[in-house]
Formats: structure tokens, sequence, C-alpha cells
């Protein structure tokens, strides 16, 4: 019986068509798949409306939303959505029979979470993999994190808010970007930094600091500034971006020992995969001597988002939150 998973982001909404796969080496399979603009749509409804539209052609009554943030009732409560997401209007709107929700990293840790993916890319650490926890990460319009536990504790995964916690600072003009941030000091957290929107906000409180006036206004032509070596402010906006996700990443795999290596999730990474690797990332990520030692065996891939999101989100629908009913329809 068909369902539709989506992955559902503050930017881009991937969406798809899944099914049980009868494949013993898959446990489902994409009959359709569409990565969608969120702000060409009212809502989410609207979104998922276009996509059942025109690539759906038999009944849907099931779906599965990965998204950033968690749920209160009936409400997906997240500061970058693009629009609210109330799931019993969104129920009504499609005529579904039910709507399961999961984190969107929680989805990316199911997909993710046995080794390395076509496309993925070695940062830093060795090639080989362990069992053990595996940490995934993604910068994007938030700062998103997740924890998978190895199969002998169950293979689940632990969805977390871990980009809400406060920025450390790891150098002195991070400490004075933080100043600039919060002048009279309080909460900023590391999603303000280490995010797409936070290479605009580091940006601009670099120009602030300097007396200029910023002449970039997204943080794709701040990456490419920085990358061509033709702003300033671009070229120490982006080395303290990839420095300051390197301490938040070594604190993460510190704080769940996560000998199974940690994935940096994102089209957005990946496409700068070249800064990082010249960058401060793997000394901010090592951390302290007490702790280097282990940190220097956990493996850093960087791996493009893609359709991991949605698969993962099946995976899970499959094995916790398909009805008994659906599963007995689909035999």
């Amino acid at each position: 019986m068909p369902f539709l998973a989506a992955d559902v982001g503050g930017t881009f909404a991937r969406v798809a068509l899944m099914q049980m796969s009868a494949d013993e080496g898959r446990e489902v399979a994409v009959l359709a798949y569409r990565k969608l603009a969120c702000a060409q749509f009212d809502g989410l409804a609207e979104l998922l409306q276009s996509f059942v539209d025109s690539d759906v052609r038999t009944s849907v009554r099931h779906c599965v939303l990965a998204c950033a943030g968690h749920v209160a009732g009936d409400e997906v409560l997240n500061d970058n959505s693009p629009w609210p997401i109330h799931l019993a209007q969104l129920r009504q709107a499609l005529a579904l029979d039910e709507v399961a929700v999961l984190n969107d990293f929680e989805a990316l840790g199911y997909a993710l979470g046995n080794g390395p993916t076509g496309g993925s890319r070695l940062l830093c650490g060795p090639t080989m993999r362990t069992d053990g926890p595996v940490l995934v990460i993604g910068p994007g319009t938030g700062l998103g994190a997740a924890v998978r536990l190895p199969a002998a504790a169950g293979g689940h995964v632990l969805a977390t808010e871990a980009g809400q916690m406060d920025f450390a600072p790891g150098s002195v003009r991070e400490r004075e970007v933080l100043a600039c941030l919060a002048p009279h000091g309080g909460y900023v957290a590391y999603e303000r930094i280490v995010s797409g929107p936070g290479l605009l906000t580091t940006y601009g409180a670099l120009c602030a600091l300097r007396g200029e006036t910023p002449r970039l206004a997204t943080p794709e032509e701040i990456t490419a500034a920085a990358a061509a070596c033709s702003d300033a402010q671009a070229v120490e906006t982006v080395q303290i971006f990839c420095a300051s996700l390197g301490s938040f990443a070594g604190s993460l795999a510190m704080t769940f020992m996560t000998t199974g290596g940690v994935y940096l999730a994102g089209g957005f990474l990946h496409s700068m995969f070249t800064l990082l690797e010249h960058s401060a990332f793997e000394e901010r990520f090592l951390h302290g001597r007490s702790v280097r030692a282990f940190l220097s065996q956990v493996p850093v891939w960087v791996t493009e988002h893609g359709r991991h999101g949605v698969l993962g989100a099946a995976q899970w629908y499959l094995r916790r939150g398909v009805p008994q009913a659906a599963r007995q329809a689909s035999t």
C-alpha cells in the first residue's frame, strides 16, 4: 500500500511516494520523488497536494513527515518552519487516515546509521568505522543533530535539539562576534552561528566590527566569495563557521562516544567541502589532550542530504508507525 514520505526543511521539502519493497535487500522502494521549494507554496498541504496531483496515480491514505522541531499537541513546533504545520488540518485537506511525524534528523539517523553511502566524502579520521553510536549533524536553515544507537542496543535513533545549545566561542575573534550579537550578555544558540542564516549573521557582525557595510546578501554569495578569496569578511566568516562546527561536532561526539562515526549531512556542506577540508574544523573537532586520542579515531564524513530523509522516515514508519491494518492491506 503506497504512502507519502516528506522531509520538510525550512527551505526545501523532499517528497516521495513510497512502498514496502519486494527486494529483500531494501526495506522501501521509491515510486516517485521531488524536491520542492517551500516558498512556492502557501502551506504544507498545498505542497503535498501539488506532488500528489503531478506524481501520484493511486489512492494514498497514509503519510509520514520528517520535520525539524517537535510535536506539541496537534502542531509541529519549529522556529525555522516556513509555515505553521497542524496535523488535523493536514489530514483533512489531503483526506488522509493518518499522519505520523518524526524529527528530520531522526529520519537521517535511520538512513545514515549503517555506514557511508554513495557520494559521502571523508573529512577527517580513519576510513574504517567500528560498531557504535553514530552522530548525524546538519547545518541548513537551522542546525539539527541526532544519534543512532548501535544494533546491539536496538538501533534506535535519539532526536536532539543540540542546535539550541549555547554557543561556546573558541577564539578571541569568536568572542568579539558573540559580544556583537549579545552586547548585554544572554543566550545565543549554536545555530545562530552554525547554519545558512548563521553565515549571514557572522558576516554582518564582522562587517560591523570593521566599520564596513555588508555587500553580500546570501549564504551562497558568502561561501563563493570565501572560495574565491574576494572578500576578507566572507573568508573570515567561513573560517569561524567551520571552526565552530568542529567544536560543536566534537562536543557531541564526546557526549555520545560516537565510535560509529559522525556524518555532516546536507548539500550546503557538500558544496563547500574544500573550504571545510582546509579549515580549522579538524583541530577544533579534536578538542583537548584528554579526549584527543578518542576523537582522532572517529571518522567524520560529509554526505549529501538527497533522499536520505524520506528513506529514513519511510524505514521508521514501516518499523514502528504504520498501522497493522495498512500492513495487512499491502499483503
